[in-house]
């Protein structure tokens, strides 16, 4: 398969509401290798597919994620996670899921919903509270894990606590990329993810060294640039 991997952010966010089921479908549409997504807890405890902890952003309205239900947020687009799950079940995408919530539970309910789904494979978790991934790891040693770091991270920190939680993958923004750190990741067993690149010296940059994936808002975009 050419790399890198275009992962379609929020699915296919460039042309659809991101988040959203018509997004994701973009994605698959478009021939991406996989989609990233966000999940939070419904007030009735289902994980649903959403960013933000309100819907203020994507659709006007000041209510927070964690005070509806989750046929509530379903109403303004809001999937759950098993219906993304269902949409993904014809076909061999990776799956990116960055859990968002706080609650351990969300957690816990993500593992057991990807177990249900027999999706083992095809799940990278990923998270900014690395103690989170590190539940995942405990829930199924086998669940594949992505700690998140911001561009704020120390590019010689990045690898070391990655390796502590035993990850799979490394996500982390453009400017801590390096051609060094791949070249490391790659001797510990782990894998770089970049995010998120939406132009073409960005998909070269990427390219040229090395990058497992990258996540981006226009998968067709960088498709047809990795491509041609």
């Amino acid at each position: 398969m050419p790399q890198p991997l275009i992962i379609g952010h929020r699915g296919a966010s460039a042309v659809a509401p991101e988040n959203t089921i018509a997004a994701f479908a973009a994605a698959i549409d478009a021939g991406a290798d996989g989609i990233e997504f966000d999940v939070r807890l419904s007030s009735d405890g289902v994980p649903v597919v959403i960013h933000d902890e309100t819907l203020y952003r994507t659709v006007g309205v000041r209510r927070r994620v964690a005070e509806m239900s989750a046929d509530q947020l379903s109403g303004f687009d809001v999937p759950s996670l098993a219906q993304l799950f269902e949409l993904f079940k014809s076909n061999k995408l990776l799956l990116y899921l960055e859990i968002k919530g706080s609650e351990n539970r969300l957690t816990e309910e993500c593992c057991r919903l990807v177990e249900q789904h027999r999706l083992k494979e095809r799940v990278i978790f990923e998270c900014f509270d690395h103690s989170k991934l590190q539940l995942v790891k405990n829930i199924e040693p086998a669940f594949k894990t992505a700690p998140l770091f911001k561009s704020s991270a120390l590019s010689r920190s990045v690898l070391k606590k990655s390796i502590a939680i035993e990850a799979d993958e490394i996500a982390i923004p453009p400017r801590l990329a390096t051609l060094q750190l791949v070249e490391e990741a790659r001797e510990a067993g782990i894998r770089i993810v970049t995010w998120t690149i939406d132009d073409v010296a960005g998909l070269k940059r990427a390219r040229e060294l090395g990058i497992h994936a990258l996540i981006t808002n226009d998968p067709a975009a960088m498709l047809a640039a990795r491509d041609a």
